[in-house]
């Protein structure tokens, strides 16, 4: 037993997640949020509160009124490289250490801020506006005026609430009323915990017996409600009537609840407001967005403090040369300011304007409508991704169920194929009456049943085996009674808590046996011939995640026949079907398809049978001790020998392009992780049909562990597979990390994919820190719904699909997109040029600033290490702005291959996970380059100039202009009209200007032929030897690039 290497326990504390989350602000607890307290409301009158509630506002801004200045100046200064421009700007007002003028510091200071400044307002303006529109809802309110409108943001605790159909829930309520006769309402919870299942909800008992929803007010009532808390699933407290006779008490739980961001799915409700603000239950699963500052930033702050270091080595030499002579601690001052161009202010400015142009460039891309940028700061972040964590409800499906295969075991029928089933079940329904006497004769069980009466069967079984209802509305031609009487296929929809159970009843409806009606005791189909079929349902056991199985005893009203239907999990039909030889090799056959599988089987009953059933189930039904195991005994004392009638798939339909998007992902090395709140089975069944698990995978089942000894197993376990993912669910998850944290992280990430199901929203968030704390790598998340949110805000890059079910991930997200299929080419193409353009462009501003730095260095030695400028005035601001910054940033516009080329080999992707564009290497090349050409450039205008110092400055600062337009010009790799256009701007600009430049330049000598050939001749040896170089390079050892583009 080798591979039980023994797993040592993580020692350090764990983090809560359900801490509170108060933000930022001091003063949280007087404006109403202090400690989370149970309370007491009042229906009706929020009046009669005891304490103070937050108000019901959504806001996913960084900054208010008031910090917003503070708070974006702060994270500029925190990097290095911002602070030291504002002191060495500040240190100008002091006379000993001026070197210039103030303009010549302060004004590239102040444009870098004010570029900051206005980009940051921008986009907290934007989030205001979104925000506004979720907090400016209109809803209806129940007051004593009657019915009055109210904005979502006005809603208080204590409130009375209508919420429409397909309405949001705006808060988190107690539910009183509805307007459905069955008096339950269901509701779409996918915005909240990823699940698709419709949530039935029932109302207060009490309240929905009132005659109308007005009575609410005239009641005295109140609900004791629990503090806040994170728990989605559960909820305690009580409804109490007092004027009742005698008083009302009533227990409240889950099933009494309206959490906000779900939509109500049928009927109109009434709810009273219980929780509001940040005490929502889909807030405190929210963590706080979190400024978010990008690998490549601190990559540059980093070179920003090496170069800041050359800077102090370079002023002390100097110094020490001059035998630290007379006040030598001011001189270093002096050099400080004189080389204080090895740090290029530039460099901030230049990167932050080009990330506003890649931002600019997603939008405009016509492949990817719709796709919006919300934190410009951060496009290179989507070069570098190597762990994308990916919602599945509604980011990877559709969240739209089809029916697909219907297997009888010796015969299929696919979607191609419905036409038979169709015919075979019209058949059945058409056929002479004695025929059909016949085959119920008893002896007839023993003769093999034909193809027609087998579908048939097979389709009336799923008509019948389900919980939906079928529920009737107004169309505008005909009102809800009229079509409710006579059943009108227009105005019907079906409703049910799954959507797996809807499209199996509406598939019965396609081949011709149609649900019609339903309530809790009886059923109504309708055949082809529009006979309407009525049965009485006896008993329904209902599904649960524990039996895996759901059941249905009913009594045809025609015959008197007592029938068992029941559909499950293959896992479990097994043991309760009658023996067969195909079951299980089928499953897996449909399984690999990407279908969801159901056996569905049946048992008739005589009248003696079912009484005696009846008579156990009601006994152990009124047990008091082990009364789930008695029910659970009796119940499977019916399933037993049960005939198999078929298989059904059901596929929840993929989005549009899912797998070849994850192809890709996956062939440029990102390794996929899918963390959903759904059952496991769904969770994996969409991991295979999405190709997240590729075929020749194995899959490894994580078993539910609750024990530290139980997790020790079952990880030993997992350690011995091999190039197999991991489904894991959250509970186990969670087991796992209180107590082997590293062990079981170090092994999920060398699988090749992860899936996480029943996962809690601030699951996943931890797990995206995980997996940036313990592996260092970039993390995208993606996701739909507001259960993503936390996820989308921990993730270095988070994205945010635009759902069926609202904009709450989208909007908090740093990258908005339509569909998931867009991802591919926002990584592949916009990520990977942001990443290689920004890495390009701050080499080469860096380069530039070094060049200039070199030249003053060897001025100053020269003349007896003197402090003072080469360049002053307006050369030096002109040098870095208009005379080479458009060429500069013109890079910004490059591209190593076609964007085609980019999303056909996705491995070119791979290359930038290493961090090669920009690294220490590169940057050292860089500075050779930099000391070269400086060097090259200041000693050859020392060694041709003639009489004068104003020709030094006129030769070599015009060879310096030149050799960084032939530098731009040899980096470039793709060139853009808008490059050629910077570089002919740049050099006429810098000749116009000559003219205003007699101060410092001889404008007499620059037209003379010893001026243009000394100038040339430097150029042409500062710059020829990095144009062979590159040649040879290219020829020799080309890059994985230009391999594709020849």
């Amino acid at each position: 037993m080798t591979d039980n290497i023994p797993l040592q326990p993580v020692r350090h504390k764990k983090r809560h997640d359900n801490k509170r989350r108060d933000g930022c602000c001091p003063w949280s607890r007087c404006c109403g949020g202090g400690d989370f307290r149970p309370r007491t409301v009042w229906l009706g009158h929020p009046e009669k509160r005891e304490q103070r509630y937050p108000r019901n506002v959504i806001n996913n801004q960084k900054y208010n009124f008031f910090t917003f200045l503070p708070g974006v100046l702060f994270n500029q200064f925190k990097y290095f490289f911002n602070l030291y421009f504002l002191l060495l700007a500040c240190s100008q007002f002091v006379n000993e250490l001026r070197l210039g003028a103030l303009y010549t510091y302060w004004v590239p200071l102040g444009f870098v801020l004010i570029i900051t400044i206005v980009r940051e307002a921008v986009e907290e303006i934007r989030c205001f506006l979104r925000d506004k529109e979720v907090n400016s809802q209109i809803y209806s309110k129940l007051s004593t005026r009657g019915t009055v409108k109210v904005k979502s943001s006005g809603i208080q605790v204590g409130d009375l609430i209508i919420v429409e159909k397909n309405q949001r829930v705006p808060a988190d309520m107690i539910f009183l009323r509805t307007s459905e006769r069955n008096g339950s309402c269901f509701l779409r919870t996918d915005q909240l915990d990823g699940e698709t299942d419709w949530k039935l909800r029932l109302p207060v008992a009490c309240t929905q017996r009132l005659p109308t929803a007005a009575d609410l007010l005239q009641i005295r009532s109140f609900v004791y409600a629990e503090e806040p808390n994170i728990d989605i699933h559960n909820f305690i407290g009580t409804f109490t009537r007092e004027d009742g006779d005698p008083p009302v008490n009533e227990s409240l739980s889950i099933e009494n609840t309206l959490w906000a961001s779900t939509v109500i799915a049928s009927g109109t409700v009434v709810g009273v407001v219980i929780y509001t603000g940040k005490e929502l239950r889909s807030v405190m699963n929210t963590s706080n967005p979190r400024h978010k500052i990008g690998l490549f930033d601190l990559e540059v702050n980093c070179l920003t403090k090496i170069l800041f270091g050359a800077l102090v080595v370079v002023s002390l030499v100097m110094v020490a040369l001059q035998h630290f002579a007379g006040r030598w601690y001011l001189q270093i001052f002096r050099f400080l300011l004189l080389f204080s161009n090895i740090v290029p202010i530039s460099l901030r400015v230049n990167l932050d304007m080009g990330k506003m142009v890649f931002s600019w460039m997603i939008k405009k891309d016509s492949k990817i409508p719709g796709t919006v940028v919300r934190a410009s700061t951060i496009p290179e972040q989507l070069g570098r991704i190597s762990y994308l964590l990916t919602d599945k409800t509604g980011t990877l499906t559709q969240n739209e169920m089809v029916f697909r295969r219907l297997h009888l075991g010796t015969v299929a029928y696919g979607m191609d194929s419905m036409d038979e089933v169709q015919s075979h079940v019209f058949s059945a329904y058409t056929q002479p009456p004695h025929d059909l006497q016949a085959s119920r004769a008893p002896g007839a069980t023993k003769v093999r049943k034909t193809i027609s009466s087998r579908v048939h069967e097979a389709v009336k079984a799923i008509a019948l085996v389900h919980n939906v209802t079928p529920v009737y509305e107004s169309n505008g031609v005909t009102d809800q009674a009229e079509a409710e009487q006579h059943y009108e296929d227009t105005c019907r929809v079906y409703q049910a808590s799954s959507p797996d159970e809807v499209s199996l009843v509406q598939w019965t409806e396609s081949v011709g046996l149609t649900l019609v009606g339903r309530d809790q005791s009886s059923m109504q189909l309708r055949t082809p011939s529009g006979q309407i079929l009525n049965f009485t349902i006896l008993q329904i056991f209902p599904f649960t995640y524990e039996s895996k199985r759901m059941g249905i005893i009913v009594r045809d009203e025609s015959s008197g026949e007592i029938t068992f239907y029941m559909k499950g999990a293959d896992v479990v039909m097994a043991g309760v079907v009658q023996y067969n030889d195909w079951l299980e090799e089928e499953c897996g056959n449909m399984a690999r398809e990407g279908l969801r599988v159901l056996v569905v089987a049946k048992k008739s009953l005589t009248e003696e049978q079912y009484q005696d059933f009846e008579a156990r189930y009601i006994q152990a039904k009124l047990s008091v001790h082990d009364r789930s195991l008695k029910v659970a005994t009796v119940i499977e004392s019916l399933e037993m020998e049960m005939e198999l009638l078929c298989l059904t798939g059901v596929e929840d339909q993929l989005q549009a392009d899912v797998r070849p998007t994850l192809e890709i992902l996956r062939n440029a090395g990102i390794k996929v992780w899918m963390l959903t709140g759904d059952k496991l089975e769904t969770a994996t069944c969409t991991a295979k049909n999405a190709h997240l698990v590729t075929r020749n995978q194995d899959i490894h089942v994580f078993r539910p562990v609750t024990t530290r000894s139980e997790a020790h197993l079952e990880l030993n376990a997992f350690r011995r597979k091999h190039d197999c993912a991991l489904v894991i669910s959250g509970d186990s998850l969670e087991v796992c990390l209180k107590y082997y944290e590293y062990e079981f992280m170090e092994l999920a990430c060398q699988c090749p994919a992860v899936v996480c199901c029943r996962c809690a929203p601030t699951q996943k968030a931890q797990i995206v820190r995980l997996l940036q704390e313990r592996t260092g790598k970039l993390t995208c998340a993606v996701g739909d719904g507001g259960n993503d949110v936390s996820m989308i805000q921990e993730a270095d890059c988070g994205v945010g699909v635009e759902g069926k079910e609202g904009k709450q991930a989208s909007l908090a997200a740093d990258f908005s997109i339509t569909q998931f299929k867009h991802l591919g080419r926002l990584l592949m193409v916009h990520g990977r040029n942001s990443y290689k353009r920004s890495a390009a462009l701050s080499q080469f501003v860096i380069h530039r600033s070094l060049c200039i730095s070199t030249m003053q260095a060897v001025f100053s030695s020269v003349f007896y290490f003197a402090s003072v400028p080469l360049y002053q005035g307006f050369l030096i601001i002109g040098y870095s702005t208009i005379y080479t910054m458009f060429p500069v940033f013109s890079l910004v516009l490059d591209k190593d291959v076609k964007s085609e080329v980019a999303m056909l080999y996705p491995e070119l992707y791979k290359d930038l996970l290493k961090g090669r564009p920009l690294s220490f290497k590169t940057f050292l090349i860089w500075v050779l380059i930099s000391i070269y050409q400086g060097s090259i450039i200041m000693y050859g205008a020392l060694l041709l100039f003639e009489s004068e110092f104003v020709h030094i400055v006129a030769i070599s600062f015009t060879s310096l202009i030149l050799t960084e337009l032939l530098m731009v010009a040899l980096t470039v790799q793709t060139w853009h009209w808008l490059m050629i256009v910077a570089e002919l701007l740049s050099l006429a600009c810098y000749i116009a200007s000559l003219v205003f430049l007699h101060e410092f330049i001889d404008v007499y000598f620059i037209a003379t032929l010893s001026f243009v050939w000394k100038v040339t001749t430097i150029t042409l040896v500062s710059c020829l030897p990095l144009y062979i170089l590159k040649y040879l390079r290219r020829r020799f050892s080309p890059p994985s690039y230009s391999k594709l583009t020849s």
